[in-house]
């Protein structure tokens, strides 16, 4: 999609993430967040996220029209909040004709625990996403944000990552990060961060894929829900 909105020759693009039980909608200028609405409720997704749109745009006194894009947390994490940030994303841009941009919610993740690390501190993020007991989603990430490997479904134990730690400062973080705690809380190498995930943290990846281009297709994005969804059966009584 080729056309491109801007305000005073600085994009604005508006971030959704609800890949996790915080519901999350930012509006960014030039890779700077303007305004910010979070609930971490858990299942009010679905209720909340328009109206957080309709609220950081209100603030920004920003017309819809305005907007450059429209940014989505692309998973993993909930299935269910999966679906509602990407056919929310998904309508806004069809309706407005402008890019969908999709970020990694790892990636945006590592990106919320970089800001508190000194800029020169050399590391290795290794974002997590609970995915149920000792398993979590997760992919390494190099102090720039540049995925090291392919998100996978791992099994946290004592030598998970025991490579990754012997070679420089590791910092685990994400919603699935305290389950490494009592296994590496002792290794010199070992930093925690367990700062919420939000969509403040994609800004200035958005702003890096929209001025690359790196845009969507609207018609054939999915979003990465990590394992194949699997209803539960139904307990109601007559419905099985």
């Amino acid at each position: 999609m080729e056309k491109e909105k801007k305000t005073g020759g600085t994009p604005l693009i508006l971030c959704l993430d609800t890949a996790t039980d915080i519901c999350s909608v930012a509006l960014t200028r030039a890779g700077e967040v303007v305004a910010c609405r979070e609930n971490s409720d858990g299942n009010s997704h679905a209720r909340i996220l328009l109206p957080f749109v309709e609220e950081v745009l209100k603030e920004a006194a920003v017309k819809p029209q305005e907007l450059a894009a429209v940014a989505v947390s692309m998973g993993p994490g909930s299935y269910t909040g999966l679906r509602i940030g990407t056919s929310t994303a998904k309508g806004l841009c069809y309706a407005l004709e402008i890019p969908l941009i999709a970020i990694p919610t790892l990636q945006i993740i590592a990106a919320g625990a970089s800001k508190n690390l000194p800029a020169t501190h050399d590391v290795t993020f290794c974002p997590m996403l609970d995915a149920r007991r000792m398993e979590v989603f997760t992919a390494l990430y190099d102090k720039n944000l540049q995925p090291l490997n392919d998100v996978a479904a791992v099994i946290v134990d004592e030598t998970t990552f025991a490579g990754t730690l012997a070679q420089k400062n590791t910092v685990f973080c994400g919603n699935g990060a305290g389950k490494c705690r009592p296994l590496y809380e002792n290794h010199s190498n070992a930093i925690f961060d367990l700062t919420p995930v939000s969509a403040r943290n994609m800004a200035g990846i958005a702003l890096k894929k929209f001025t690359e281009k790196q845009w969507e297709d609207l018609a054939y994005f999915t979003p990465l829900y990590g394992k194949d969804y699997v209803a539960a059966k139904p307990t109601v009584k007559g419905l099985h």
